[in-house]
């Protein structure tokens, strides 16, 4: 069962800024990774993430924003790598351990997961944050000792709405749907949070109440207007309804928010051939197609990409090259992929290859400037 929200430990878990001894390339490439992230520009980012921890490799700093850029993209093994990097560097650092436990979650390394989570809620039994950690780890396979692990939470902290709400989800993946809308209308009463809403509203359909998931859906982008799921399951709700109009509407909003989305588009041409415009339906299908094709490309470039860094990073710059050489293969528009190349072949003392491969990646994503470009 996906983990659906985290926990955010606030100060404990905040990152400072880079360390002085931190060499200076590093903290250059580090800051306007930053920058370029908060942009909206991540597919920049993180090749200047790769290369200052690459530069610091025991700048704990560097290394969560890394992992956390790493399992963004889904390359879960080198987050994995990135966050214990993080935590040997400062091994007092809850963001990091948190952040680590749920990545070994999502990785398929549930037993380590709620190994490392359990030992923290037994060192500070009275600590609501840590029993909650050990719930989201159980949640994926110890459906039981998540449910204790959240009533443990709201025993010691009863306004605890994730604790709450991540009850809830265990119980719906449980197939326990009366007894998650429950928790769900509880955590509601403590905090309208739209997740909630969009939860109910799937667990309502899943129950066949479409007009109360309909409801619940549209109170969720009501509370969150660029909430991109819960438009897209609106428009699979109206259409199970019939309302073609309806559904039509959500889906294309959830277009506008956000293109490259498959299903919307798949759920829209199913809506457009009921109404029996088949030229629009037929559209709508290849672009769905289309962007599938896109985003499994794009993923395996991802990680081959990913494998090739952790490569050129531990002294092996002709085997990561080829890593590069098939993440371009797969998906000869990842940037980063060209990027990371650059990189190699400098290494390699391939110069002009080299600057032919950071000339490709700039011309991908302007941003992704050869390193020095911009000293």
């Amino acid at each position: 069962m996906p983990i659906l929200i985290l926990c955010l430990l606030g100060a404990l878990g905040a990152t400072g800024g880079v360390p002085q001894e931190t060499p200076p390339r590093a903290r250059e490439a580090f800051a306007r990774a930053i920058d370029l992230d908060a942009r909206g520009n991540s597919a920049a980012a993180l090749p200047l993430l790769w290369e200052a921890a690459g530069l610091a490799p025991r700048d704990a700093d560097v290394q969560i924003r890394l992992g956390e850029a790493l399992e963004r993209i889904g390359a879960l093994d080198a987050a994995v790598d990135a966050y214990r990097a993080a935590l040997a560097a400062r091994p007092v650092f809850v963001k990091a351990s948190n952040n680590l436990i749920l990545a070994l979650v999502k990785a398929g390394k549930a037993d380590e997961a709620v190994s490392r989570a359990r030992a923290l809620a037994d060192a500070a039994p009275e600590d609501a944050d840590r029993a909650f950690t050990l719930g989201l780890a159980q949640s994926d396979g110890d459906v039981d000792g998540a449910i204790e692990s959240f009533h443990r939470v709201l025993a010691l902290a009863p306004r605890h709405v994730l604790a709450r709400y991540n009850l809830a989800l265990v119980l719906y993946h449980a197939d326990r749907l009366d007894a998650a809308i429950v928790e769900l209308q509880r955590a509601l009463a403590l905090e309208p949070r739209p997740e909630a809403y969009y939860t109910l509203g799937v667990v309502y359909w899943h129950q066949g109440d479409i007009d109360r998931a309909a409801s619940a859906l549209r109170a969720a982008v009501a509370a969150q207007p660029d909430y991109v799921d819960a438009h897209v399951t609106l428009g699979a709700v109206l259409k199970a309804r019939r309302d073609w109009t309806g559904a039509a509407g959500a889906l294309r909003r959830a277009i506008a928010l956000g293109p490259a989305l498959p299903a919307a588009h798949y759920t829209l041409g199913q809506v457009l051939q009921a109404k029996g415009d088949e030229r629009a339906a037929r559209g709508e299908f290849e672009e769905a197609d289309r962007l599938r094709l896109l985003a499994q490309q794009s993923q395996e470039a991802a990680v081959w990409t990913a494998a090739g860094t952790q490569k050129l990073d531990s002294g092996d710059p002709l085997l990561a090259l080829d890593c590069f050489r098939r993440a371009t293969k797969a998906f000869d528009a990842y940037a980063p992929a060209h990027y990371q190349m650059g990189r190699a072949l400098d290494r390699l003392g391939q110069r002009e290859a080299a600057r032919a491969a950071f000339a490709k990646a700039q011309r991908l994503n302007p941003a992704l400037e050869p390193p020095g470009a911009s000293r």
